[in-house]
């Protein structure tokens, strides 16, 4: 083999154990800062890799994405007297390219998830993209609110437009509007507020935030109604 073809071969080497060392330190990294969040609050926390979240969590859809799907760093804790759960969440997904050949892509994105011992309907929430604009066009609308300004920004879908009103009311529109970017589901007893990217520690916050303000923004009379 000619020598350059070994300087090349060894150099692509070098270039992979650099990837995955790095890899492996920032892995580390994001274990220690989730848990230390985690102890700062009290909380329990957990590296592993945990299969069994997809089950208990399968009528919440970002959780039911491709295959090859677990959560890990997984905080355990409650607030309000209510449980709850932050973690990062692995799924798989594949495409093939020009030749034929399949390709792998993993996807990594973080999550809160509030059970809140209500009993509630279907409704999801997340930022209106131009795809949504789009199927706007063709009929394929979302829920609409008297803030043109939320309207504008946020795609709210629901089985049920009452529940929708009751949950975001001009309060909790104010709230969401002022608040940093989540995507929401509230479904059974339990809200998730989600990104498609990791959060950093001070997110996982922000969205326990917004979702503990949404639930209390929701009136008094209704919640009680939820937990009978």
């Amino acid at each position: 083999m000619p020598a350059g073809a070994i300087v090349f071969i060894a150099a692509i080497f070098v270039v992979v154990i650099i990837g995955i060392v790095a890899s492996f330190k920032a892995a580390k990294k994001r274990r220690l800062a989730m848990e230390t969040w985690a102890n700062g609050h009290g909380w329990h926390f957990t590296p592993d890799n945990v299969s069994s979240f997809e089950k208990r969590f399968a009528h919440l859809g970002c959780f039911t994405q491709g295959d090859t799907r677990y959560g890990y760093n997984i905080v355990r804790g409650e607030r309000n007297e209510c449980d709850l759960w932050a973690l990062d969440y692995h799924y798989q997904t594949y495409s093939t390219d020009s030749k034929g050949n399949r390709q792998t892509h993993h996807h990594h994105f973080s999550a809160v998830v509030i059970d809140t011992g209500m009993v509630m309907k279907s409704l999801s929430l997340r930022k209106e993209g131009i795809f949504d604009k789009m199927k706007s066009a063709f009929g394929f609308d979302d829920i609409d609110f008297e803030s043109a300004e939320f309207s504008k920004k946020f795609w709210v879908t629901a089985k049920e437009k009452r529940w929708a009103y009751d949950v975001i009311n001009q309060r909790n529109m104010e709230l969401l509007l002022k608040s940093p970017r989540f995507s929401l589901q509230f479904e059974g007893s339990h809200v998730v507020a989600w990104r498609s990217t990791r959060f950093k520690p001070p997110e996982f916050d922000q969205a326990l935030k917004l979702v503990f303000g949404v639930l209390e923004g929701i009136p008094k009379d209704i919640r009680q109604r939820l937990s009978t």
